[in-house]
């Protein structure tokens, strides 16, 4: 049986409740990620920003404002005001299949993966589609025939 810990992201970026959102737009940026899980100074899983945070805090495109404002805005948000805090997380050794049903079932773009309450991984839709890709291409290489019915 898969589990978790087979698929999820351990090598995690993550920030404090203190870092501001320009901060976190940055490294969305920079590693193109839609999620940074927050954790506390000993690695206490807190909460999460996603991107789809991120929109709600900006100011609106019809407001014409450019973008080094929009910096200004973000750097002066720290991330606990727009953090979610009642984040619905899995653990490394919970059913593969399970954490999937919870994707699917709540829309969530990620799982934070969390043992003895600190952050030890993340489960992303990109986790599950390289987990799809290898699997097609076992199926592939297999000869067998799969159909999604």
């Amino acid at each position: 049986m898969l589990t978790v810990r087979d698929i999820m992201t351990d090598k995690l970026i993550a920030l404090r409740d203190s870092d501001n959102l320009y901060t976190a737009r940055q490294i969305m940026d920079m590693a193109r990620i839609r999620h940074i899980p927050i954790v506390d100074e000993d690695g206490v899983f807190i909460g999460l920003v996603t991107h789809r945070d991120m929109l709600s805090a900006a100011v609106s495109k019809l407001a014409e404002i450019d973008d080094e404002t929009q910096d200004e805005i973000y750097s002066g948000i720290p991330i606990k005001e727009v953090m979610r805090q009642d984040v619905r997380h899995t653990t490394p050794d919970a059913p593969l299949r399970d954490a999937a049903q919870m994707l699917l079932t709540h829309k969530y773009g990620c799982l934070p993966v969390v043992e003895n309450k600190k952050l030890s991984g993340i489960l992303t839709e990109s986790d599950f589609i390289r987990l799809s890709i290898i699997l097609m291409d076992a199926v592939d290489n297999s000869g067998v025939e799969a159909s999604i019915d």
